[in-house]
């Protein structure tokens, strides 16, 4: 039986950090309705853990020979992303992520948006996993990924590419040390080079949902690569706040409140003015019915934690790569 090259590759990077979202992922691929031969999964991954070896190598898809991992030495995102993607045969690639958990006709769909627009960079669409809804709406602190298209950001949630874009363009920038602007970088660089990008809404797929304020906070430092992002991008600053140079407006408050922490010996008036326009905010996020706002309450402590980590990245990264973004 002659060796039959697949239409689409799914691209996978991770650390092996989520295993259990890692297998979530790959059972969600394993039911797609797009024919077998169609499609293959390529994951790029620098995890030594022997229960990800044993995932990657004994999966259903991994014994019917869809599923194909390489294995790097310690490296960001970008440099697993480009390994895998030039592993993979077929000539579109769909970028997913490992805390991702596609519906069945993901593929079916995606595939029919490259056809449309063969030429294009194509951006699905990104809700929270229904099955983790009810999480994500009582759950403290709770996060996911919510991506109308086109997104500016380009996330690698659930993107696709021509292969010919890829390795035009080189593939994504490794200097990228974390995942923070590599996905945007390499849409911007395409798009200068006359790539079109398109939205696909009906390319849904689903993102786990992630709760807790210290979840939140290990990934926080990540963020002081964006400065530079808009270094490289400056016309991103556009997309930004305060005259391009504030990242979220939550940031600029936040540096109210440290500057209120600071001034609140010496001027308590002049630490209020400062501190109130954060607590006003933060509005009653969750409605007004007692527990909501009992919700709401308790979750700002964490708040204006999260906010004060990120706005330090923030200055982090301004100083690292001499530009400024709060």
């Amino acid at each position: 039986m002659p060796d039959v090259t697949p239409a689409i590759a799914v691209v996978v990077a991770t650390n092996g950090a989520r295993p259990i979202r890692l297998r979530w992922l790959l059972n969600a691929l394993e039911e797609q309705d797009l024919d077998p031969g169609e499609f293959e999964v390529v994951i790029g991954h620098d995890s030594a853990d022997p229960a990800v070896v044993s995932l990657l190598r004994d999966h259903p898809l991994a014994r019917r020979g869809t599923l194909r991992a390489v294995s790097l030495e310690p490296t960001g995102p970008a440099a697993k992303r480009n390994a895998a993607w030039r592993a993979a045969r077929a000539p579109v690639i769909a970028f997913t992520d490992d805390d991702v958990r596609p519906p069945a006709g993901w593929l079916r769909a995606a595939l029919a948006a490259h056809r449309a627009h063969p030429d294009a960079i194509v951006q699905g669409q990104t809700q929270p996993d229904p099955g983790e809804l009810e999480i994500y709406q009582r759950a403290p602190h709770a996060r996911t990924q919510q991506i109308v298209p086109p997104d500016v950001m380009a996330q690698t949630c659930n993107i696709l590419y021509p292969r010919a874009m890829l390795e035009a363009a080189g593939g994504f920038d490794a200097s990228y040390p974390d995942a923070a602007g590599e996905d945007v970088d390499l849409a911007l660089r395409c798009r200068a080079a006359g790539a079109a990008y398109v939205a696909a809404p009906e390319v849904l797929t689903y993102h786990a949902v992630e709760t807790g304020v210290w979840t939140r906070l290990r990934g926080t430092w990540r963020w002081q690569h964006l400065a530079l992002l808009v270094r490289r991008h400056p016309e991103l600053r556009r997309e930004m706040h305060c005259g391009g140079l504030v990242w979220k407006p939550g940031h600029a408050r936040a540096a109210g409140v440290v500057a209120a922490a600071l001034l609140a010996r010496a001027a308590a008036v002049a630490a209020a003015a400062l501190t109130l326009p954060y607590l006003a905010s933060t509005g009653l996020r969750y409605g007004r019915g007692p527990r909501a706002v009992v919700r709401t309450a308790t979750e700002l402590p964490g708040r204006v934690l999260v906010d004060a980590v990120e706005l330090a990245a923030m200055v982090r990264g301004s100083i690292r790569h001499r530009t400024l973004l709060l």
